[in-house]
């Protein structure tokens, strides 16, 4: 067997076969760094990225409302001079920087100041425990009541709370995909779904967080969502992780074509 990291390791992860296809992933924009709370710096993940032959690598550490790992607005303007200078020593990857905004209670319901978009690429959302709004002890309050809510439970105000927040979030911001549904919180997914396809937002299947259910994925496939893998990678090696999302795809009988980063290389014929 090979070591971790080398080329035919690389090699080995870049494909995946299974019943009678070969599958591949061609992007990956939910991946984190020693910015917030991952284990290896931006060229890391783009160094993982080529080893992996993606078409992009996307770098979204958390938004600044998280107290134990968000990233400050000074840290997103040296990230991004960092990402524009590894754009011209890797010209062969599209390298983009955007951030996992939290989802907030309250006003436009994420943690970004309108001033840094210009600094980003793109937005993604999720909640996360931990977040801190202009309400402190209600944030803390709220995710003391959904960390201590089985997942899949909970009383019907705490997921139309959620809910709400999440609406909210999406309607009022360009999200570019939806982190984790219903991870860290009792959600209406459904009510959810239809609010991605208003707005565009796309659905993360993600291989860190299994948030999902196959009927779960099929309730929002009938909104007419779309869907992005997101490997949300702590650490380089993981970067690209794709396959516990196949997994999930073939088993809820999800049209591989709803995902937009997920490509069959070959199938039998």
């Amino acid at each position: 067997m090979m070591p971790a990291g080398t080329a035919a390791d690389a090699a080995h992860k870049a494909a995946y076969s299974v019943g009678g296809k070969t599958y591949g992933i061609a992007f990956d924009v939910h991946t984190h760094t020693r910015y917030s709370h991952g284990k290896g710096s931006i060229e890391d993940n783009v160094k993982a990225a080529l080893a992996l032959g993606l078409e992009r690598i996307g770098i979204s550490d958390h938004g600044p409302a998280h107290i134990g790992f968000g990233v400050s607005r000074r840290k997103l303007a040296a990230m991004r001079c960092e990402v524009d200078a590894l754009k011209k020593a890797y010209p062969d990857i599209e390298i983009q920087l955007g951030v996992e905004a939290n989802i907030m209670g309250g006003g436009s319901a994420l943690d970004i100041h309108p001033d840094d978009l210009g600094l980003l690429d793109y937005v993604l959302a999720g909640y996360h425990y931990g977040a801190v709004g202009k309400k402190p002890l209600a944030s803390m309050w709220r995710s003391f009541e959904n960390f201590v809510t089985p997942q899949g439970s909970g009383t019907r105000g705490l997921a139309a709370k959620n809910t709400r927040d999440v609406v909210r979030a999406l309607r009022s911001n360009n999200v570019y995909a939806l982190t984790h549904p219903g991870d860290k919180s009792p959600v209406d997914l459904k009510e959810i779904a239809a609010v991605c396809t208003e707005t565009g937002t796309l659905v993360e299947l993600n291989t860190s967080h299994r948030s999902l259910a196959p009927a779960d994925i099929m309730d929002m496939a009938a909104y007419g969502v779309s869907f992005i893998i997101g490997s949300d990678a702590h650490v380089p090696h993981r970067v690209g992780d794709f396959r516990s999302a196949v997994d999930l795809i073939i088993e809820a009988g999800l049209e591989p074509s709803r995902v937009v980063n997920l490509k069959i290389i070959e199938q039998d014929e």
